[in-house]
């Protein structure tokens, strides 16, 4: 809070308040409009919440403008050259690096915490074969609260560091179960002596028959997705996780609330509409066409994967990811028609003077999506890979939260466009 305020004043009423100004340690200052409707009979109106802050936060900073991205204070350039993701998921949480010692007591306790309950293994078997991946690992996710009592008490700090940490640990394994089941594939108990990425791609894809060969280019462009996936600032699966936790509901009930709008295509589908939009294309001869396409407002197709909503310049995210996809397609040597497309169509924008000016450059999505396609992941499991990552900064949030004194239960106003006071009408009046 700054010592200075700005005066509103309602003329036709003469009303009029002094609204404070708020302002953090980095980024655009705000005004405090507590008492504005008390003092004018004014609320604001701002659908989507596009200029309004509805909390203090002290995990993630984001320039737009700039094409600035920071965890803790640390730009993401220096966490994806130099960490891995468990020491990024402990920064988001406790607000510091760790030292050698107090990372190697996290990495065991997350490695501890991986395994499931057997019946909740057998939770998996009352969905249908098909069901989305999402889906299961929504309603898995919600039902830890039965499981895990120990771990549900909100105003104790132990509980809460301990519910983080199952879910960190948890959510790898949840994922891979989902995603067996749906293939009528048995589920895979994690190998502890593995680290976090590579234990999940052994989860997902080893058999019983046969170990699992796999490049170590593949766990280390997983670890790096996942750095980049593991936060960023109050959008709308994080708002939706401190909006549920602002009831007092349980951790695990607050992370399933995130999954359910991280599922949206919207949000967390954006690199699954890549995909799609790719083998819409199919094949890479038809991508000058497929731009030309794109610049017409009028066909009603649109590129997925260029360009983002708060990011104005460029995302600093996809040129950090550029790399590792460009690696991971040339040391894998997948051979695959629609990534052919995916190289052809990043080229055409690139050097294209309308996508250009526009700033409508290939984003995370884009890349993400081209290195699961190339990691053999499939596209129903593109949102479960984003929520593993995610979760690390949804509970470093849900922890921030239950850590503010003041904090309040979220109570969005509206106004209402419905009908007038009227009287009830008999049905044989009507």
């Amino acid at each position: 809070m700054s010592d200075k305020t700005v005066a509103l004043t309602d003329a036709a009423s003469n009303r009029s308040t002094s609204l404070p100004v708020v302002s953090g340690t980095m980024g655009d200052p705000a005004f405090d409009i507590g008492k504005l409707n008390k003092d004018t009979g004014y609320f604001t109106y701002d659908p989507g919440f596009m200029s309004t802050a509805a909390t203090k936060s002290a995990v993630t900073f984001i320039d737009g403008d700039q094409g600035v991205l920071l965890y803790r204070g640390y730009p993401i350039e220096q966490l994806a050259k130099n960490s891995n993701f468990l020491e990024v998921a402990y920064l988001l949480i406790n607000g510091e690096l760790p030292k050698a010692d107090e990372f190697a007591k996290f990495e065991h306790e997350v490695t501890h915490h991986t395994m499931m309950r057997e019946s909740l293994k057998n939770f998996f078997q009352g969905f249908h074969y098909d069901a989305h991946p999402m889906a299961m690992c929504m309603a898995a996710v919600g039902s830890l609260a039965a499981f895990y009592h120990d771990s549900l008490d909100i105003n104790d700090p132990a509980q809460r560091k301990l519910a983080a940490i199952r879910l960190i640990a948890k959510m790898p394994t949840i994922a891979a179960a989902a995603y067996r089941y749906s293939i009528g594939w048995p589920i895979r108990y994690p190998r502890n002596n593995l680290e976090y990425c590579s234990r999940f791609l052994h989860m997902m894809f080893e058999v019983p028959s046969e170990p699992l060969q796999m490049s170590p280019v593949a766990a280390k462009a997983l670890d790096l997705l996942f750095i980049l996936h593991a936060d960023h600032e109050q959008n709308a699966s994080t708002s939706t996780v401190r909006l549920v936790g602002s009831t007092g509901a349980n951790p695990y009930a607050c992370v399933a609330a995130g999954i359910a709008a991280l599922w949206g295509p919207a949000h967390g589908g954006a690199n699954e509409a890549v995909l799609k939009m790719l083998a819409e294309i199919g094949d890479a001869k038809n991508v000058g066409k497929a731009v030309e396409r794109a610049k017409d407002k009028n066909s009603g197709f649109r590129l997925m994967g260029f360009g983002h909503r708060v990011y104005k310049n460029f995302d600093p995210r996809a040129t950090i990811i550029r790399e590792m996809c460009h690696k991971v397609l040339g040391e894998l040597g997948v051979n695959d028609p629609l990534l052919d497309v995916a190289m052809e169509l990043e080229q055409a924008a690139l050097k294209d003077s309308y996508f250009v000016e526009r700033k409508l450059y290939p984003n995370v999505d884009f890349y993400s999506g081209i290195i699961y396609k190339a990691l053999g992941i499939p596209t129903e499991m593109f949102t479960v890979m984003f929520a593993i990552a995610r979760t690390a900064g949804w509970v470093a949030h849900w922890l921030e939260q239950h850590e503010t004194p003041d904090a309040k239960i979220g109570r969005p106003r509206q106004i209402y466009t419905g009908a007038t006071p009227r009287d009830y009408v008999a049905a044989d009046q009507r």
